[in-house]
């Protein structure tokens, strides 16, 4: 998962703080405190990139919250993740002044799944879905259907559907389709159903104008991140299907509308390789070999290389 670094001088500058920190550092084995040096380089790369973050001593939640759905999104397991994790947190307390306490792994504004292999099937059944909608409605939570819905039907990342403000719901409902920043600032436009499109009304009758629809005003967004992935967590035991030992993350419903837009434009007449590019556009990669992780379920079978 090694990345080309966009913002060079700012990412110089982190490493030279983190030398700082490393250097008088006598904890671990020298093969823990390399491991750990590594994967905070990583992570200097990544807040170089996409948060311009200048000190390290400002990290906070959601820059830990960020970083794992990315490692997620990247397909790195779950083991791995929970150790970078201890390495970021074993750096931030080295600092003097840290700004902010980090979050334990149970206080992330996401969920760390148990560790899984490769082609891991992470799709939502159609019976799942509707019955974790019917969750939501039962305790008349219309913003967590709005996000469901934008998973599910527009492949949309949790932290894309928490940006959404109401001047972006109502472009999407005059264009029947969303136009979204995502990472490293590559912006999309993906189509919207009926359901986004209903749900999304509802929202907006429920939010002041210029406010975001999704985080209400006297909450930060990610502790409103943190409120639907507990709510998915809580409840995904009762709506799992019989006998399924799939995840059933929010994540998840990326992977569920990779797989179904994939087939679609399979059924339609496009052949896998152009399915697999059209659909790597949608989700916003930036690579379409990281799309294969999405696919997991439905081109088990294709022998077409990336």
């Amino acid at each position: 998962m090694a990345r080309k670094v966009k913002n060079i001088g700012i990412y110089l500058s982190l490493v030279s703080q983190l030398d700082k920190l490393a250097r008088h550092n006598r904890q671990g084995s020298f093969r823990t405190k390399e491991r750990y040096y590594e994967a905070m380089k990583r992570f200097c790369a990544y807040l170089a990139d996409e948060f311009h973050l200048q000190k390290l001593e400002n990290i906070s939640g959601k820059h830990l919250t960020a970083y794992v759905l990315w490692m997620q999104e990247n397909g790195k397991s779950a083991s791995t993740i929970k150790t970078d994790l201890a390495a970021i947190r074993f750096f931030h307390d080295k600092m003097n002044n840290p700004k902010y306490r980090l979050p334990t792994n149970d206080e992330l504004a996401v969920e760390l799944e148990r560790r899984c292999f490769g082609g891991t099937d992470r799709t939502w059944s159609d019976t799942e879905f509707n019955k974790m909608l019917g969750k939501a409605l039962a305790i008349d939570r219309y913003d967590f259907i709005l996000a469901l819905y934008l998973a599910r039907y527009a492949g949309l990342r949790i932290h894309e559907c928490f940006r959404i403000d109401t001047a972006m719901a109502e472009r999407a409902l005059r264009e029947n389709a969303i136009t979204i920043k995502g990472k490293g600032g590559k912006v999309r436009t993906v189509p919207i159903n009926e359901q986004i499109t209903i749900a999304m009304r509802k929202q907006l009758e429920r939010t002041p104008r210029g406010h975001k629809l999704l985080v209400p005003d006297d909450v930060p967004t990610d502790r409103a991140i943190n409120h639907l992935q507990f709510f998915i967590m809580k409840h995904r035991d009762e709506v799992r299907d019989v006998d399924s030992d799939r995840p059933m993350t929010f994540h998840g419903l990326r992977h569920t509308y990779a797989a179904e837009k994939y087939q679609e434009l399979v059924n339609s007449g496009k052949s896998a390789l152009d399915a697999h590019f059209e659909v790597s556009r949608l989700l916003g990669h930036e690579r379409p070999d990281v799309t294969n992780i999405y696919l997991a379920s439905v081109r088990k079978g294709d022998k077409h290389e990336q």
